[in-house]
């Protein structure tokens, strides 16, 4: 089946069907290696990229920039200080102007009801690279890290997430593993589950596709067999209630003995980025000596051991958003195009 998404918005994986998701993970392994074999052709050289971002995030940023200046595509960044939504004007009147001047826009932000606001009045593809409840690009570099560091196909994996629950990497994956037939564990205190109504849906998905979702409290119990242990930022770029955060989610940091009672030595460590995992940088002694504890959602000892494949995911974000860019912005299909 042909798939073609040139012109389309992805504001979340919802918007994509499992074929769709399948073809852009195939299309990020070939850009990935084209990039590394000095093949890649630049498919977007006549393009005008913006990224509006609401908030700093180096990472998706990064990710964004160097995906599209890969494919010749020129990048401009209107950042938080510019005050350009809510502030000085509408969102609406924004996506209005910026879809007159490029071709895509790239949404960093807090709230999926602005990229959706930006999407409903732009008329090119608006593309969100990390809001509130939705992290699509995060979630397709997890995905195609994870094609990468096992020889089993996506719906035989087992993926545990522990942490927030209710976060925006956590809920991408479940909408993905709901689709894509994995078997996700999300394991978190119950004050951190996605409320009643998101669990309902993915896992109703997850039936039909031959995968399973569940949410629990037990660590022991949501780890068993995993062959991927996930997790993210316990916090967000606001002080609130981080003491209690730190409290409830201390049980839930990926330690040693976390991986060992996994009970498959292959299971690997994942961590969408930024981590707290030790004290030796800036903010990391600043954590410390607040709430008085050595890490957060990760121990410094798994975060740095062999187990550990953060930075072959944080690569491939880049590969990811390369992907959705060609999709959605390349003239016609090209030698990246690949095989069904």
């Amino acid at each position: 089946m042909s798939i073609d998404l040139r012109g389309r918005s992805v504001l979340s994986l919802d918007d994509l069907t499992a074929d769709e998701i399948h073809y852009l993970l195939r299309l990020a392994g070939t850009l990935k290696e084209e990039r590394r074999s000095g093949t890649e052709l630049k498919q977007l050289s006549t393009r005008n990229v913006v990224l509006l971002c609401e908030q700093d995030s180096i990472h998706t940023r990064a990710a964004f920039e160097v995906a599209a200046y890969d494919q010749g595509a020129n990048v401009t960044l209107i950042g938080p200080s510019a005050g350009h939504t809510r502030y000085r004007e509408s969102i609406k009147d924004t996506a209005r102007f910026l879809d007159r001047l490029y071709d895509a826009i790239g949404y960093i932000g807090r709230s999926q009801s602005v990229v959706e606001e930006v999407a409903k009045w732009a008329c090119v593809p608006v593309l969100n690279g990390g809001t509130d409840t939705s992290h699509p690009t995060q979630t397709l570099a997890d995905l195609v890290t994870m094609q990468e560091c096992s020889e089993k196909p996506l719906d035989g994996m087992i993926v545990a997430f522990l942490g927030d629950g209710r976060s925006n990497v956590a809920r991408s994956l479940a909408v993905a593993s709901s689709k894509l037939g994995i078997d996700l564990r999300i394991v978190s205190p119950p004050s951190f589950w996605p409320e009643a109504s998101f669990i309902e849906n993915v896992t109703s998905a997850a039936r039909d596709s031959g995968g399973r979702i569940a949410v629990l409290e037990h660590v022991g119990t949501g780890i068993l067999g995993a062959d991927f242990i996930c997790t993210a930022p316990w916090f967000g770029d606001t002080d609130v209630r981080w003491a209690e955060r730190v409290r409830q989610l201390a049980p839930f940091a990926v330690r040693e003995n976390v991986m060992e009672a996994t009970d498959n030595p292959q299971t690997k460590l994942m961590h969408s980025l930024p981590a707290w995992h030790c004290r030796e940088d800036e903010a990391g002694a600043r954590i410390a000596k607040r709430f008085g504890v050595e890490c957060m959602e990760v121990c410094d000892g798994v975060f740095e051991s062999k187990s550990s494949i953060v930075f072959d995911q944080a690569e491939n974000r880049m590969h990811a958003a390369k992907a959705l860019l060609v999709a959605t912005l390349a003239d016609r299909r090209g030698p990246s195009e690949p095989p069904a």
